[in-house]
């Protein structure tokens, strides 16, 4: 179990695990471009295919786990029913005890199977921790875990366009078991908040055996209401922009290679020293969060490479950038797919890079998931039919 945990070490813990964060004022009055969101578990991909793609997944083909990155891509999913699990092991290097626990799925219905719903729910354990007092006195045992619930619905508008919308309910208990002083009013957080995406994907073939598969996806996320967890203070949750591509070569009726690329931005401001999250609302905290400082920098890039032999063995690869005033997390990433009928087995790991303090903390973050995709619920239930084609025997 992780010991002595000073509650601030759960809030460096959360940065960590943020894309972006809130500004603050250093020490020489200036601001940092360094900032911190609410709820940043939001934001930790999910998924071992992704995972190993340097958390590209915005236009990649479609599966099970679409409804985190583009709820628009389902409808475009070769099966009509998918489920998938996957199991986070979470900052590793630093405690034993931290994992993001995800379960998705969706089913297809309606004309031609063009239109979707699916779900998906993520559990963040943060560990049992032993808080202590700012001089170290021991302040209570707590229990942190954050949760969200998701329910999308999505259709195809023409045979490459689709659209989708999900709504978000969040909840947050960070401080549970932790002594307060009087009047101090420590609650679990909760919010609400949606999705919204769109994904177009066009396939040219060029002959028998060869094609090529454009697709584009933008996504905006986490779009909802801030999160108290006391009376007097409410913080934004990480509201964000995504823009991907995903280039797909198939070169025989045996291999293919996907190309993949994702920009984000995260749509929360960087306050300064004289404003606080009371004093700006989501809509203006949307705007201002285009102004100020280099844009550039405040954009993450995500690149991912996915190559399949006979659609039964995958290897992958990628690698993330965050500015250095960003939050300075680069990594390399790898993994590995095997499909075999109904059932996909993905795993991903992050290289470690660095040493000493300089040394990653997300470095050998190790992601597996399972994904079951099928056409049918009923898996086989009774005689089968005779072929249409087939007279019936004599007497029937």
């Amino acid at each position: 179990m992780a010991k002595h945990f000073a509650i601030a070490g759960l809030t460096l813990l959360a940065a960590l695990a943020a894309k972006d964060s809130r500004a603050q004022t250093n020490v020489n009055g200036t601001n940092a471009t360094f900032v911190t969101t609410a709820v940043p578990f939001l934001r930790i991909t999910p998924d071992a295919r992704a995972g190993a793609m340097g958390d590209a997944g915005i236009a990649t083909s479609p599966d099970a786990n679409a409804q985190y990155w583009n709820v628009a891509k389902i409808p475009f999913s070769e099966k009509n029913y998918g489920i998938s699990a996957t199991y986070t092991p979470w900052l590793k290097d630093l405690v034993p005890d931290i994992y993001l626990a995800y379960i998705a799925g969706y089913a297809k219905f309606g004309k031609d199977n063009n239109q979707a719903i699916s779900a998906s729910m993520r559990y963040f354990n943060l560990g049992n921790i032993n808080y202590t007092t700012i001089t170290g006195d021991p302040n209570g045992t707590g229990q942190p875990r954050e949760y969200s619930f998701d329910l999308g619905y999505s259709r195809k508008l023409s045979e490459y366009l689709s659209v989708g919308v999900s709504g978000r309910y969040i909840h947050s208990s960070l401080a549970s078991g932790v002594s307060v002083s009087p009047g101090t009013n420590y609650r679990p957080g909760n919010a609400v908040s949606a999705d919204a995406g769109v994904y177009y994907t066009k396939k040219k073939e060029i002959d028998e055996l060869r094609s090529s598969t454009l697709s584009l996806g933008a996504v905006v996320s986490n779009l909802g209401s801030k999160i108290s967890y006391n009376s007097s203070r409410k913080d934004f949750i990480p509201m964000n922009l995504g823009l991907g591509a995903a280039y797909t070569s198939q070169f025989d009726q045996y291999n293919k290679l996907t190309v993949a690329l994702d920009l984000n931005k995260l749509l929360v401001p960087a306050l300064d020293a004289n404003s606080t999250d009371q004093q700006v609302g989501i809509v203006s905290g949307m705007f201002k969060s285009f102004s100020g400082g280099n844009q550039l920098a405040k954009v993450d890039a995500s690149l991912g490479l996915e190559y399949w032999y006979q659609d039964q063995l995958a290897l992958r690869a990628g690698y993330f950038y965050e500015d250095k005033n960003n939050g300075d997390r680069q990594y390399i990433t790898a993994g590995i797919g095997v499909r075999y009928k109904v059932l996909q087995i993905n795993a991903a790991y992050i290289v470690p890079q660095g040493s000493g303090t300089t040394r990653n903390p997300l470095s050998n973050t190790v992601r597996f998931s399972l994904v079951f995709e099928f056409d049918k619920l009923d898996m086989g239930s009774g005689a089968e039919e005779a072929p249409a084609d087939v007279a019936p025997a004599a007497g029937q």
